[in-house]
């Protein structure tokens, strides 16, 4: 493993406490043309985007699933929630491909395999598949992403928690999906906690927790448990988390991230946040003025006996988008979303966490601080 960053407390002009994750210095780790997503289009090579991966070790490996898109363009639209215009992307299908390394930093792809949501494999949905999360669940792998069942941008109601479950990474079996609510960025505990699995679920804009009352089942057939999951749906609103909206930079939404970490002193959420980032915080950066709306990656700890129940939880970003492929890109690294850096997968080498993400909407990164570091500081500086 090269050398990683291990994370730093700072304290910024406002007199605040922040802690900042470190960038590896040879990011991006994975560009899309490391792995030939370019195609040529009226004499000019254009480039693709591969991000937002999970990550998991595997045979001594780390694996991680990110989303990969080509032949597509870039466009706009109006936010009618936000009354503004966004960035958005066009004419495509989101698949998955398999990436594998030795030290965490070089990857290549696993097999040439590729998880397709575009009806090849199932019809459970068929307008892509994005942002897997893996979860190791005793002796298997289960894969947790979006199942996109309208096309991309193009209406409300279009995803769904999409869930595959694998041994190996080569023979995948798709479970089906979650089909009586729309939502995304769902992430189950990787283990029962006092008989109850968990699973963390993003209704817009907040980050919510309930029990999974049929257990891993609810999971693997999620059509045969329906009820349950219809009933998560009723009544998320008494299973509230993380309520959006109490921070500037939280403002718009938040949603849960990586996998969840178990330490001594709790289970460990890193989630993202989307909103307005304070100058303050962007000076710290390197950067002269606000992100005016921008992604950014926060983090909380949960009680170990009750993860109903929060007991820190950051106030400010502990990593914002500010290098040109996170931020507003340039020629040596053009980006498809401005102002994105989106947490997926997460592991913990040797009392480091390793946090891959999506950045741009375009390129992978990784960020790297001391576990025991960014738990420290969220009990001395974010209890509730």
């Amino acid at each position: 493993m090269e050398k990683l960053g291990d994370g730093r407390v700072i304290q910024i002009e406002s007199g605040e406490t922040i802690f900042k994750l470190d960038s590896y210095e040879k990011n991006p780790i994975v560009t899309p043309q490391d792995i030939g997503l370019t195609w040529e289009e009226n004499g000019e090579l254009k480039v693709g985007a591969i991000f937002n991966c999970g990550a998991e070790f595997f045979e001594d490996q780390i694996i991680l699933l990110p989303r990969c898109h080509r032949n597509y363009r870039k466009g706009k639209f109006f936010d009618k929630k936000l009354g503004r215009e966004r960035d958005c992307l066009e004419n495509y299908i989101s698949e998955v491909w398999p990436l594998i390394s030795r030290d965490g930093v070089h990857f290549t792809r696993f097999q040439n395999l590729s998880i397709r949501g575009d009806g090849t494999d199932h019809q459970y949905f068929t307008y892509g598949v994005e942002d897997i999360r893996i979860i190791k669940y005793e002796k298997s792998y289960l894969l947790v992403g979006c199942g996109k069942i309208k096309p991309p941008f193009k209406g409300s109601n279009a995803d769904r928690i999409a869930i595959y479950s694998t041994k190996d990474f080569i023979k995948i079996t798709c479970s089906g999906i979650v089909a009586h609510f729309d939502s995304r960025n769902a992430v189950p505990f990787p283990e029962q906690v006092n008989g109850n699995l968990y699973i963390l679920l993003r209704f817009h804009p907040n980050i919510h927790i309930d029990l999974l009352k049929a257990g891993i089942n609810q999971l693997i057939d999620p059509a045969k448990h329906r009820d349950n999951w219809k009933e998560i749906y009723e009544q998320r609103s008494e299973n509230l988390l993380l309520k959006a909206g109490l921070y500037p930079h939280e403002k718009e939404k938040t949603g849960p991230g990586p996998q969840l970490i178990k330490t001594d002193r709790g289970w460990l959420l890193i989630y993202h946040a989307v909103g307005e980032i304070d100058i303050n915080i962007c000076k710290t950066y390197g950067l002269s003025k606000k992100i005016e709306r921008g992604y950014s990656i926060c983090a909380a700890l949960l009680d170990l006996d009750d993860p109903r129940r929060v007991i820190c939880r950051t106030q400010d970003p502990i990593y914002i988008p500010s290098a040109p492929y996170e931020l507003y890109g340039n020629k040596e690294y053009p980006i498809d979303v401005p102002a994105v850096v989106f947490p997926v997968g997460a592991i913990v080498l040797q009392n480091k966490i390793l946090i891959y993400a999506g950045a741009a909407d375009k390129y992978i990164i990784l960020l790297s601080c001391k576990l025991d570091n960014l738990i420290n500081y969220l009990l001395e500086h974010c209890r509730l």
